[in-house]
């Protein structure tokens, strides 16, 4: 850019998304800033679209203005009861006289339909420029973006020259607060009206879906730089941030977002502060890699087609089962040339996951009912079936969807693709998360028989079997698998699991498909670097030793409480550990933060994770009895259940 003034960022973004079939407003003439609406667009896409039912719509109404406060009446309802902005677009609004108008069409699957087709291209994207917001006050927003007339997200740009991406967080920290002095402003209000919110600079981007004020959290939105955080440098004159509005804005890719990926979500947390469960509502827009992922995971099988494999190496922190559940969606409707590609997409996840998060994923996305088929003892006996794997043929045969299956039943499914001649014209895809493992406790006899003996022996120590290991053994017995896609996650590949999913990469070895690489995670602060403050025991022991020496000084309190217990203790066993652990976190830690300071244990195994929350838990309850300051508490975390032996209990 010749000119790193802000107007001209704007100008440029503008232009683009003109140029690329957006509708572009320089000033906020038309919009009307009580309703936080564009009116002039949601109207004209009513009237191309719907002629006659907007006419009686209008005439139940009464005028286009209580038009307007009804849908207006409608956004604001609570989003658990099917108010907000993303409910809306999908479901449409009631009127009065009992008939309900759409207020968008996303982009069909096949171009059979031609009244679908033709409400599609009427879709009406708009950006408008220096949008005075507030209902208080003349503070205006750089660019707003609406759909049909209903804002969809809000930007706030920074160019390198003059000030950060910090200084457009923290513009929307101070001055961008859904409440002035009392009065609600439509426009920022969480979910009701803009579903998210970017602050972009020349070289980085981040959104956040709920501003809160001084506690509004932001999200880096970038690509990744050298498997680390931020973005490639720009070329030729362009802003590293470029791809934006070149391609996550985009007007298919933008529409997609909105429409398929968006997921509005409700669960219970436990707040530690409180000692309670409490009930949070969230939004969540796809992280830049979740998108870039899913996006390319589509795009890949239209042009290669089925019988390929994909390898998606996502770190831990990387919001992995919303990317499982948004790839499942988008695989089980995927259409080329108006012909479905798979029959079903087989997903091989925890199964308490896939009810939660996957089915809650879909179900808002997709709208059409249950089209995830769960294959598990409690589906069997409402099925009437006498075995998993009569339901699992059945389902396989009736070209469910979705059909979710545990790492147990998996082989079932391979193994009746196989036998069962009427499923051989037909095609899966098979998408597989390795982070659900299974414990020794729940191996069944069908299950081993795919092991091999290091991994079997693995077991009988007390280790974990993934699903890799099993992917891996039944497509070394099934070679040619023309007729089946594979689509493995996994945060830390095994050299087994490249070879089979991997693609050539320059040098000839191979290499993921997709990659969000744990570095990249641990800088953008999705997770942390447990080596980062990692001390061995000699150390430990060394710096202990030294606390004895005369010619240094230490608070006794501080130092020789916690680490000349540390020579007295040899790491052999769990609860000498937890000793160290408890103590360490009570002398160095606990205090920091106002006293609400926090640790993480991180174990190898969930069955580990258990062992360690207990061990703490007991040693806690007993060191309380001598000192109240040690009233901790603890929480224990992982996705999907464990089993454990009576004598581990």
């Amino acid at each position: 850019m010749a000119d790193h003034n802000e107007v001209v960022f704007e100008t440029e973004i503008c232009a683009h998304l003109e140029a690329a079939g957006w509708r572009h407003s320089s000033d906020d003439d038309g919009y009307d800033r009580e309703r936080a609406l564009y009116p002039a667009d949601l109207f004209g896409w009513l009237q191309e679209t719907q002629p006659a039912a907007y006419e009686k719509a209008l005439k139940a109404a009464g005028s286009e203005e209580k038009f307007l406060d009804v849908l207006t009446a409608a956004l604001d309802k609570p989003l658990e009861h099917g108010g907000g902005t993303l409910n809306i677009l999908r479901s449409g609004v009631q009127y009065i006289g009992g008939g309900r108008l759409k207020m968008a069409q996303f982009r069909p699957e096949t171009a059979l339909n031609e009244i679908t087709i033709a409400e599609f291209a009427a879709m009406r994207l708009r950006v408008v420029r220096q949008v005075h917001f507030s209902t208080a006050d003349q503070r205006s927003i750089d660019l707003v973006f609406f759909l049909n007339g209903i804002p969809v997200a809000t930007v706030e740009l920074k160019t390198d020259f003059t000030q950060s991406l910090d200084e457009a967080i923290n513009q929307y920290r101070k001055d961008r607060n859904p409440i002035t002095n009392g009065r609600s402003e439509p426009l920022l209000s969480f979910g009701h009206r803009a579903l998210v919110h970017f602050a972009v600079s020349n070289e980085l981007a981040a959104m956040t879906t709920k501003l809160e004020g001084a506690q509004t959290h932001f999200l880096p939105f970038n690509i990744g730089d050298d498997a680390g955080a931020g973005n490639p440098p720009g070329s030729d004159g362009r802003s590293a941030t470029a791809y934006l509005w070149e391609r996550v804005w985009e007007k298919h890719a933008w529409l997609n977002i909105i429409g398929r990926l968006m997921i509005v979500q409700s669960k219970e947390e436990w707040d530690v502060t409180s000692g309670t469960s409490v009930r949070r509502t969230s939004m969540l827009f796809p992280r830049y890699h979740q998108w870039e992922a899913v996006t390319a995971i589509e795009a890949a099988v239209r042009e290669e087609g089925v019988g390929q494999r994909y390898l998606i190496e996502h770190s831990a922190g990387s919001g992995k089962t919303n990317t499982i559940a948004w790839t499942a969606h988008r695989l089980a409707r995927l259409h080329v040339d108006d012909r479905k590609v798979f029959d079903s997409v087989i997903v091989v996840v925890d199964r308490t996951v896939l009810d939660s998060q996957l089915q809650e994923a879909i179900r808002q996305i997709d709208g059409s009912g249950k089209i995830v088929a769960t294959i598990s003892p409690e589906d069997v006996r409402k099925a009437g079936e006498k075995s998993k794997s009569g339901l699992l043929a059945r389902a396989l045969k009736n070209g469910e969807l979705i059909i979710a299956v545990t790492v147990q039943t998996f082989p079932w499914a391979l193994d009746e693709i196989r036998r069962d001649s009427s499923l051989r014209g037909k095609k899966f895809a098979v998408i597989a998360d390795e982070a659900h493992s299974s414990q020794s406790g729940q191996i069944t006899s069908k299950l081993k028989a795919v092991l091999t003996a290091e991994e079997l022996h693995e077991i009988e120590e007390g280790g974990e079997v993934d699903v890799e290991s099993i992917l891996a053994s039944k497509m070394t017995e099934r070679a040619e698998s023309a007729n089946i896609t594979y689509i493995a996650f996994t945060a830390t590949p095994k050299n087994k699991t490249l070879e089979l999913f991997g693609r050539k990469g320059p040098d000839g070895k191979p290499v993921e498909f997709h990659l969000y690489s744990m570095k990249q995670a641990i800088e953008e602060e999705y997770i942390l670097d447990v080596l980062k403050g990692y001390q061995t025991y000699e150390t430990a022991l060394k710096i202990a030793g030294n606390a004895t020496s005369a010619d240094d000084e230490v608070d006794e309190s501080a130092a020789q409480k916690g680490l000349m217990r540390w020579v007295r203790l040899h790491p052999t066993n769990i609860s000498q550990k937890v000793q160290i652990i408890v103590e360490h976190f009570h002398t160095n830690v606990a205090h920091l933060l106002e006293g609400k300071a926090k640790a993480m244990v991180v174990t190898d195994s969930r069955k580990a994770a258990v062992k360690y929350k207990k061990a703490i838990d007991a040693y806690v309850a007993k060191r309380s009895t001598e000192d109240p300051a040690y009233d901790y508490r603890t929480l224990v975390a992982f996705s999907g259940g464990v089993t454990m032996d009576d004598d581990e209990t």
